[in-house]
Formats: structure tokens, C-alpha cells, sequence
């Protein structure tokens, strides 16, 4: 029988500068993305958007939570299959199309993760498990466009 599990956020926007939304321009982007009892993440709009370039914005927030998931799943992987990784940074890569309209969707996301392993760990194993990993990512797994993993292994 499946599990469901519930997530909850509060987004507050932080960028009324007196006059509102009443007129495109003139509104900051700014907000704020919170969960209870955590460090609030400041948020924004992509630059391209008006948005505010030392602010994360909501594209760079959803690539930045597939490689989170699909690197959360290769840890646990790689310790129920003794692999040891001693680093792991994956520099990843989304792609978005903007519509004439103004809307657009993603896509495709490249994760390209570097994992530095000890040299007793099997480097066939290390690499399979990336396969697993982004089988089993839940975020990857719920969105309509193409993730690719492009995985690096190296002995530490």
C-alpha cells in the first residue's frame, strides 16, 4: 500500500516598493520561500523576468532539486552497496523554451555529477548506481520532460 507524504511551504512576497503591481516595471520580484523552522530561501524572478540576479528563481530551484534527490538517492545507494564516496558536485544544467506568450516549459535538465569514491569501492558499481538513483528520484519522476545524467566517477 503506498505512503503519501505532504510538503508544505509559504511563499511571501517581499516586493511591494509602495505602488504594488500597479504597473509592470515598477514591482520588485522579490519574495521569500519558507518552511517551518528553516532559513527562509530569498527567491526571485529570472533575471530575463526582471528578477533580481543574487536571488534564486523558481527554474533554478526545480534543477537544483533534481540533483538534490537524485544525489540524496546515490548516497543512500552507494552505502547499502559499499561505495564510498568521499565527494560528490554535480554542476547541472536546465533548458527552457519561452513561448511568444511569455510562458514556456523546461525542456530537459542535465545532471552531471562527479563522485569521488575510495579505491576499494568497485568503480561498475559506483557508476550503475546512478541509473538506480535516477530511478528511484521522486522529483524526477514527476515532471514531463527529459532528465539526463551524465556521471563522472573518479577514485579519491
Amino acid at each position: 500500500m503506498p505512503k503519501f507524504h505532504t510538503y508544505e511551504t509559504v511563499v511571501t512576497w517581499t516586493g511591494n516598493q509602495g505602488g504594488g503591481t500597479s504597473d509592470y516595471k515598477t514591482y520588485s520580484r522579490s519574495h521569500e520561500i519558507c518552511g517551518k523552522n528553516k532559513p527562509a530561501i530569498p527567491g526571485s524572478s529570472d533575471p530575463a523576468f526582471r528578477g533580481d540576479p543574487e536571488r534564486y528563481n523558481p527554474e533554478e530551484l526545480l534543477v537544483a532539486s533534481l540533483a538534490s534527490c537524485h544525489m540524496l538517492w546515490y548516497l543512500h545507494l552507494a552505502a547499502v552497496n559499499s561505495v564510498v564516496v568521499v565527494d560528490y558536485h554535480d554542476e547541472s544544467v536546465g533548458f527552457m523554451e519561452e513561448e511568444e506568450d511569455g510562458g514556456g516549459k523546461f525542456k530537459k535538465v542535465t545532471l552531471r555529477p562527479v563522485v569521488s569514491i575510495t579505491r576499494d569501492s568497485d568503480l561498475e558499481t559506483a557508476l550503475s548506481l546512478h541509473q538506480s538513483a535516477h530511478r528511484k528520484c521522486f522529483i524526477a519522476n514527476s515532471v514531463s520532460f527529459t532528465v539526463g545524467v551524465e556521471p563522472t566517477i573518479q577514485r579519491a
